[in-house]
């Protein structure tokens, strides 16, 4: 038992006493303080009686799946709507550029971003798991839905958005909302740097006005006719790319309530507009549409299903990372805790709809969160405000996003690249890791410019389970006990082995990557009981098993006794559900080391 005095943490008088297991008991005069702390725990000792705890009102846990929405509305407020409402009109500004930019680098038009923040940002708001989540577009979606397009067309996207968007469901409701826990953080630094390099050489053509001599898709490609094309370089554009820049870059440092996007985007457009200047704009190179939404289903085959399968799985994982990553920065700015699976939900449902609305994959969106919540947002009110002021700006303003320079864009663009970048990150995780974290991070940060996304997780994942196999592997150790002369001074310490005994200690996780240092008996040894002592194996697989049963047999075979001390719960139930329990025989088990010595003793008919 060990006592561990809680006061400082509690609010009263109030101090536990933890037991193994989940039992505990408490004293004090404080219940609703009690009822609060302990309302988590399946079970206590409230003045030496064992009780269930009572749920208190307005408290959930993370596994129900109820939208935030519910929750947040049952003490909602005007004072709190209003600011919700500014919140989310000073995001929907912020959104409206980024939407439209984020848009023409997936390869789709511009619309079909404010489509997305629309349709998207509006379910996930209501059905999400967080309290402040502003979700659509983002930057690391844009080379894949570019890929997709380029490969099968608006209907391939469609479809692969849609069997994403079923992914997210199922992932949330097999309450997997915690297994982005394991996806290591090398490779979602590597590809999310990854990511960045493509969206700024994939912008570097309209940032300098450059004339392409193909179409190309991937980002090699795309660099390629940046060096061949250079020469076609409009210094015009260059110079209002350069004006954008400087504007995104020291406006900031000025005056912080207008978003430095949208200042940028009006003052080039009324520099390119104004002074007639030779630069492209986005109604040069779209036909821009100002019409609302419609349902539309896409094409769907086989083979269109099969094709774009890989990228629905890249969309699903991406989204769920991206999200639930953006949700715990909120959590932390906020001091609240999100409902990851109910999250995941939302994501899905938000990305389904969207494709059927002529939208491209959403996802939770950092930036935007995080101005939602400097702004005063605090319910999912603020998020649904957002989509519906854009919704009015596609209406009544959208005609006017064709002056918008296309320099401007990638300047927006190259923004969003530098910050996703996190290239500060990237330089302490060189500094500071192990070589094969480096590794992992460089190979997928690598495959994800020259390749695609889909090729660097594969990889880097298959790449991290090997390290990480080969590094439990290392952990695991088995060591013969070392036998000293009686004669050795200090024998208070050392334990008494029989002659006819030899005791191993199994030490970390025994798997198939450890299995290999099972020991094997000597054929000439003059031992004739084996003790292997398993207090430090935590886990047990079916390959570490069958080690240990050839170790048995060939025990069995040289006639010598084989008794386990110390076997964990997980490793124990690998031996029951086995038969090897019985075949060894129960009486073999034994719960400590002096129990297994003397059992050992036992069976060499040697009285202690």
């Amino acid at each position: 038992m060990q006592a561990i005095d809680l006061e400082a943490n509690l609010e009263g008088n109030v101090k536990a006493v933890l037991f193994t297991g989940t039992a505990f008991a408490v004293f004090g005069q404080d219940r609703p303080n009690r009822e609060k702390i302990l309302a988590n725990h399946s079970s206590f000792l409230y003045n030496g009686k064992s009780c269930v705890p009572r749920k208190i009102r307005g408290e959930r846990t993370v596994s129900e799946l109820k939208p935030q929405l519910l929750l947040s509305l049952r003490n909602y407020s005007k004072e709190a709507f209003v600011k919700d409402l500014i919140s989310g009109i000073i995001v929907a500004i912020i959104a409206l550029p980024l939407s439209i930019a984020l848009a023409l680098a997936s390869g789709v038009s511009p619309e079909q971003g404010l489509y997305t923040a629309i349709v998207a940002g509006f379910l996930i708001s209501a059905l999400g798991g967080s309290k402040v989540q502003i979700a659509g577009p983002t930057a690391a979606f844009a080379t894949i839905v570019a890929g997709i397009v380029a490969r099968n067309g608006m209907d391939g996207l469609a479809v692969a958005t849609i069997l994403a968007g079923i992914l997210l469901v199922i992932m949330g409701l097999l309450r997997m909302g915690s297994m982005i826990k394991y996806i290591p953080y090398t490779i979602t630094t590597g590809f999310t740097a990854g990511i960045a390099v493509t969206i700024l050489i994939g912008q570097i053509k309209d940032f300098m006005g450059l004339t392409f001599q193909t179409a190309p898709v991937e980002t090699m490609e795309k660099l390629e006719q940046v060096v061949l094309c250079i020469g076609t370089m409009n210094v015009t554009a260059l110079g209002v790319g350069c004006l954008a820049l400087a504007i995104l870059i020291f406006w900031p440092k000025t005056l912080k309530k207008i978003p430095a996007s949208l200042v940028a985007v009006i003052v080039t457009a009324g520099v390119v507009k104004g002074l007639d200047l030779p630069v492209n704009t986005i109604g040069d190179l779209y036909t821009i549409s100002g019409s609302l939404p419609h349902f539309q289903l896409p094409a769907l085959s086989y083979d269109t299903v099969a094709a774009v399968l890989p990228d629905a799985c890249t969309i699903a994982i991406l989204a769920a990372i991206e999200s639930l990553l953006s949700a715990v920065v909120a959590d932390e700015m906020i001091g609240a805790r999100h409902n990851s699976n109910m999250e995941l939900v939302a994501q899905g449902v938000g990305n389904t709809a969207s494709a059927l609305f002529g939208g491209i994959p959403a996802t939770g969106a950092i930036a935007r969160t995080a101005a939602n919540i400097k702004n005063g947002g605090n319910s999912p009110v603020a998020g649904m405000v957002h989509a519906v002021v854009l919704m009015l700006v596609l209406v009544l303003l959208m005609p006017y996003a064709a002056l918008i320079p296309m320099p401007c864009i990638a300047a927006i663009l190259f923004q969003v690249a530098y910050n996703m970048s996190g290239w500060r990150t990237v330089v302490k995780v060189v500094k500071t890791s192990p070589k094969s974290d480096i590794a992992v991070l460089v190979l997928t940060f690598f495959l994800t410019v020259v390749f695609d996304l889909v090729v660097a997780i594969a990889v880097g994942l298959t790449l991290a389970c090997l390290l990480f196999m080969t590094r439990m592997a290392d952990v695991a150790v088995v060591r013969e006990w070392e036998y000293v002369e009686d004669t050795q001074d200090d024998q208070g310490r050392f334990k008494p082995v029989p002659a006819h005994v030899m005791v191993y200690e199994v030490t970390g996780p025994m798997f198939f990557g450890a299995a290999d240092k099972i020991p094997h008996m000597d054929r000439k040894t003059d031992k004739s009981v084996l003790i292997l002592r398993m207090r430090a194996v935590p886990a047990l697989d079916i390959t570490a098993l069958n080690g240990l049963r050839r170790l048995w047999e060939e025990c069995c075979r040289q006639n010598i006794q084989m008794v386990f001390s110390h076997v964990n719960e997980q490793p124990m139930s690998v031996f029951q559900k086995s038969g090897l329990l019985d075949e060894v025989g129960r009486e073999n088990f034994q719960p400590n080391i002096d129990a297994a010595l003397d059992r050992a003793a036992q069976l060499e008919g040697v009285a202690k």
